[in-house]
């Protein structure tokens, strides 16, 4: 009995979403709900697979350590923006992705996070390069 209970727990925890917690960002007056990704698994699986995201919710990618970091959209169905986040929360650059492709698109300088969101959502909003993303303190590491 002990056996088959230690078996649903593990399969309980083991078949978690890659994306789990979240955390409320800001840039300017914008606030923005994102699911976190900083674990391997986590970045790993991304938005992949995902049909649509709500207009102010995107992905927060959180790297160990800061980095020139690549993304594609390899199985992910969803056009997207991605912005590199340097360690102090500035946008290094800013990138449109399509979707199901394997183009990759990267940091122009080392970042410690990227941030997903719908396609356009950052140039609708008027954020540019330089821009601040308040609240990254009160994110998890990456590991």
């Amino acid at each position: 009995m002990k056996f088959f209970f230690a078996l649903s727990l593990f399969c309980l925890f083991a078949l978690q979403p890659a994306w789990g917690e979240n955390i409320s960002l800001k840039i300017g007056n914008h606030s923005i709900h994102a699911e976190i990704a900083n674990t391997p698994q986590s970045r790993g699986q991304g938005l992949m697979q995902r049909g649509r995201l709500c207009a102010n919710c995107g992905m927060l990618f959180i790297f160990e350590k800061a980095d020139r970091y690549s993304f594609w959209m390899k199985n992910t169905p969803l056009p997207l923006s991605i912005a590199f986040i340097a360690a102090d929360g500035a946008i290094l650059n800013i990138e449109e992705m399509q979707p199901n492709t394997e183009e990759t698109h990267h940091a122009q300088s080392d970042a410690l996070y990227a941030l997903e969101m719908n396609s356009g959502w950052f140039t609708r909003n008027g954020i540019k390069r330089g821009k601040m993303v308040q609240g990254l303190r009160q994110a998890p590491a990456g590991f």
